[in-house]
């Protein structure tokens, strides 16, 4: 009966301290998380323009050594 009783606070501590850590977390604001989503799908888009010009001209290459 006295571990019941243990475990129930352990599981209330546990969650309180939860809430405590959320309290302390620094959310961003709407104006950050769009300037960082932004730069986000910017450098995606270079990243898979740069992939793709790679792989166009790694492909000529293959082709044209293949085709001697």
């Amino acid at each position: 009966m006295g571990e019941t009783s243990k475990k129930d606070a352990q599981k209330t501590s546990f969650f309180k301290s939860v809430k405590a850590e959320f309290g302390k977390i620094a959310w961003p604001d709407s104006k950050g998380t769009y300037r960082q989503s932004v730069a986000v799908l910017c450098i995606s888009i270079v990243l898979g323009l740069v992939i793709t010009f790679m792989d166009t001209l790694i492909q000529f290459g293959i082709n044209f050594i293949t085709s001697l």
